[in-house]
């Protein structure tokens, strides 16, 4: 692996105690890839990101870029943020506001020839769309238009690796949504290898190559977008990730029985034994409205999103579900409305409070996946 994080911690005295703020935090990255970090406020997400850079000393582990150790706990390494040739890009852009773009740019290349340092700034803001603004100072910019800068000050100078802390969360919504894409963009065009820190998950989703999902100073898991979302390896997970609820299932054969009808199993996964209890994540993408249908809900609430409603429906046997229904089904709230399941991943999990013995081994933390009948 490129950047490869192992078993690191970072604790905080907090008072009379010590805070965990980052624990046995393992991941990888391959030179190229962008991955992303994403979790509730406090998780530890920018911890993870500061120790990488050198602004915080870990208390175990090892970090690793290119085969070169930056920290390691265990022989006392620190390298100090200088001499790990890490960029950061931050919230705030941290930009110089009496220096124009192109200085901005180059701030990081004074120790380079003059020619060479003018052809990487004129590279740097062509990349990044900003060739026609050189000149001008940072006030004179728009807020996407100065992150651009920042991106490109980091960049210039040919990081290792570059960080990034939330770098839209000032930005309006359809900036971020556009900036997202571009950012992806660029760093591929670059070649860079970046970790990404976020709390939003379409942001996350958009960008990286890999996402990790941070709880209380854990990384639950570390994958690939598709995977985190659709099998998720731990309860905590499913929650953050999407919309959807945990409905009961019961084990009869071949198939999982749930308030929606028999939902198959792939030939291919082990199947909890006959008779057993456990819950069926179902997303709101799970969820189909569909008049026909013999299973009657109702609408408890509904939130309009433009192009689809979130409806929350309850079942006559006092489940809960979330469905997502395209906006021109617009239905009133206390209407009955039928629905089915159409599920490619279904993924279950031990009955919450009764311990991973109530189901296969295959569940708890380590979550079944079954194609339903909508395979």
């Amino acid at each position: 692996m490129y950047l490869s994080l192992q078993n690191l911690a970072v604790r905080y005295a907090q008072r009379a105690a010590v805070v965990q703020a980052a624990a046995d935090v393992s991941l990888g990255l391959r030179r190229g890839e962008i991955g992303v970090l994403i979790g509730p406020s406090g998780c530890g997400k920018t911890t993870v990101l500061r120790a990488i850079a050198g602004l915080e000393p870990i208390h175990q582990g090892r970090i690793v870029v290119d085969g070169d150790a930056l920290s390691d706990a265990a022989l006392g390494l620190h390298l100090p943020p200088q001499a790990r040739r890490v960029g950061l890009v931050f919230q705030d852009f941290a930009l110089f506001p009496h220096l124009s773009v192109q200085a901005n740019v180059g701030f990081g290349l004074a120790d380079r020839p003059k020619a060479e340092r003018n052809e990487r700034v004129e590279r740097m803001l062509q990349l990044v769309g900003l060739t026609h603004a050189a000149r001008r100072m940072p006030h004179q910019l728009s807020g996407g238009q100065q992150q651009r800068v920042a991106l490109a000050r980091a960049l210039a100078p040919a990081p290792r690796l570059l960080l990034l802390d939330e770098p839209f969360s000032s930005l309006d919504v359809d900036l971020r949504e556009e900036l997202s894409q571009e950012l992806r963009a660029i760093l591929k065009a670059e070649g860079s290898t970046a970790l990404f820190v976020t709390h939003d998950q379409a942001e996350a989703f958009a960008i990286g190559d890999r996402v990790g999902v941070m709880n209380q100073g854990r990384l639950e898991q570390w994958d690939e977008a598709y995977t985190v979302y659709h099998r998720p390896a731990t309860r905590f997970v499913a929650r953050f990730i999407g919309h959807g609820v945990f409905a009961p299932a019961h084990v009869e054969g071949q198939r999982l029985r749930t308030p929606l009808g028999l939902l198959e199993h792939a030939t291919d996964c082990p199947l909890p034994h006959e008779g057993q209890h456990c819950e069926v994540l179902l997303r709101a993408d799970d969820v189909v409205h569909d008049d026909d249908a013999p299973v009657q809900a109702c609408i408890e609430r509904k939130v309009f999103r433009g192009a689809e409603f979130l409806y929350s429906l309850r079942l006559a046997d006092g489940t809960a579900l979330v469905a997502s229904v395209p906006s021109h089904h617009d239905h009133h709230v206390g209407e009955w409305i039928g629905v089915r399941a159409q599920v490619d991943h279904v993924v279950t999990f031990a009955m919450e409070g009764l311990g991973s013995e109530q189901c296969a081994p295959a569940l708890g933390q380590h979550p079944l996946p079954i194609l339903g009948e909508g395979a």
